[in-house]
C-alpha cells in the first residue's frame, strides 16, 4: 500500500466486546473515497481486538494493515505508529470506539481540494446505541475560523481548537515539522493540538455532523481517576512544550493561558473533586501552586474572566489562597446541597 491519497489511523485497545470494533471498522472499510489505507495500530490489547484487526486485513488487503505492539503505549504511542508508517497525502484519526459517516473522508477531502485548506473539520454528533441516527450535534469549528490563517484565526482556533479526530491534515503538517503525541498518557491530542493548527495555513469546516463519538462508561472522558487527572496535567505541560519549542508561546499567550488554565487545573480540579475516593490536599495545593507558577495572571486573563463559571472563578479564588480552606468549603457546600436535594425529592 503506497502512495496513497488518505491514511486513517486508528489506535486500538481493548475494544472487542459490544461489537465496538467491527462498528468502527465496517464504517472504515466502507468509505465511498477509493484511494485510501486504514491503519489499525492494536495497542497491546488483552481481548481478541489482535484477531479482529486481522480478519479485516485478509478481508481488505487492498486497504487495511493490522499492526500489533507488544508494549502498551497508549494511544499516543499507537497513533505515532500509525505516522511512521502512514503513505496517505492526508491524515486522518478516528477513535476505535467511534464511526463515521460513509462519505464523511470524501466530503472532507473534496472540501480541501476546492478550497486549498490544509486542514479540514467537519461536527460530530454525540449517540448512545450503534446506530447511524443523528445524535446530539456538537459543532466542532465555525465559519469565522476559515479561509487562509491570519493572526487573529490562529487566536480563534486556540481557544476553540474542537476535536482532532473529526479533521484531515496534509502530512507535511505532522511529518515535516515533528509533531508526534505524547505517550503513556490520556488526553494526548490535547498536547499537540495547537502547534498542529499553528502549522497550518488554511482551514476550512463543514457544518455537517459526519463523526459518530461514541458516549460509554469507559471512555476516556467519562472516567474520572487520580491518574487520569495527572495526565490531564501532563497533555496541559505539553502544551507549553510545544508552545516554547515552536516560539508562539508569547505571541499567544493570552490564549495559550487560557487553554491550559482550563485544561491543566480547571477541568482537572473539579474532576478530581466529584471523583470518588480520598481527596489528596497534597494532589490540590500542587496543582494550585504549579497553575499558579505557569501563569501567574491567570485569574486576569480576560478569556477566564468571561469564559469561567462564577461559582468556580469563586472556588479557585480560595484555593489559590487556601486548599484547606478550599476542601472544607467544597465539602460543605455540597453537603448543603445534597441535603436540600432530599428535601425536594
Amino acid at each position: 500500500m503506497s502512495g496513497r491519497k488518505l491514511s486513517i489511523i486508528v489506535p486500538v485497545y481493548n475494544m472487542a466486546s459490544e461489537g465496538k470494533l467491527e462498528y468502527c471498522l465496517n464504517s472504515l472499510v466502507g468509505q465511498t473515497l477509493c484511494d485510501y489505507e486504514i491503519i489499525a495500530v492494536d495497542d497491546a490489547s488483552q481481548d481478541e481486538s489482535p484477531r479482529i484487526l486481522k480478519r479485516y486485513e485478509e478481508a481488505y488487503p487492498d486497504r487495511f494493515r493490522a499492526v500489533l505492539c507488544r508494549e502498551n503505549r497508549r494511544q499516543g504511542g499507537a497513533k505515532n505508529t500509525g505516522l511512521s508508517l502512514a503513505q496517505g497525502e492526508w491524515i486522518g484519526f478516528i477513535d476505535s470506539d467511534d464511526w463515521i459517516a460513509p462519505d464523511m473522508y470524501e466530503k472532507l477531502l473534496k472540501k480541501a481540494e476546492e478550497t486549498g485548506a490544509d486542514m479540514v473539520g467537519c461536527d460530530y454528533h454525540l449517540t448512545w446505541e450503534h446506530s447511524m441516527k443523528i445524535g446530539q450535534v456538537v459543532a466542532n469549528g465555525s465559519a469565522d475560523q476559515c479561509g487562509p490563517l491570519t493572526e487573529e484565526k490562529y487566536r480563534r482556533l486556540i481557544l476553540d481548537s474542537g476535536s482532532l479526530v473529526v479533521k484531515i491534515y496534509r502530512r507535511e503538517i505532522f511529518l515535516d515539522n515533528e509533531i508526534r503525541f505524547p505517550e503513556g498518557i490520556f488526553y494526548e491530542d490535547n498536547a499537540i493540538s495547537d502547534a498542529v493548527m499553528l502549522h497550518a495555513k488554511h482551514y476550512e469546516y463543514i457544518p455537517e455532523p459526519l463523526y459518530y463519538y461514541y458516549q460509554h462508561g469507559t471512555s476516556t472522558v467519562h472516567t474520572i481517576t487520580r491518574e487520569r487527572c495527572e495526565d490531564r496535567m501532563e497533555a496541559g505541560r505539553g502544551i507549553l512544550r510545544e508552545a516554547k519549542r515552536f516560539g508562539y508561546l508569547e505571541q499567544y499567550r493570552p490564549e495559550i493561558c487560557f487553554e491550559f488554565t482550563v485544561l491543566f487545573y480547571v477541568n482537572t480540579l473539579f474532576s478530581y473533586m466529584v471523583g470518588k475516593g480520598f481527596r489528596s490536599r497534597k494532589f490540590v495545593k500542587r496543582m494550585g501552586d504549579e497553575m499558579r507558577a505557569a501563569f501567574p495572571e491567570f485569574m486576569e486573563n480576560p478569556y477566564y474572566q468571561q469564559r469561567v463559571h462564577a461559582e468556580e472563578k469563586k472556588l479557585i479564588a480560595i484555593q489559590q489562597k487556601s486548599t484547606t480552606a478550599f476542601l472544607l468549603y467544597y465539602k460543605l457546600l455540597w453537603t448543603w446541597r445534597n441535603f436540600r436535594r432530599k428535601l425536594h425529592l
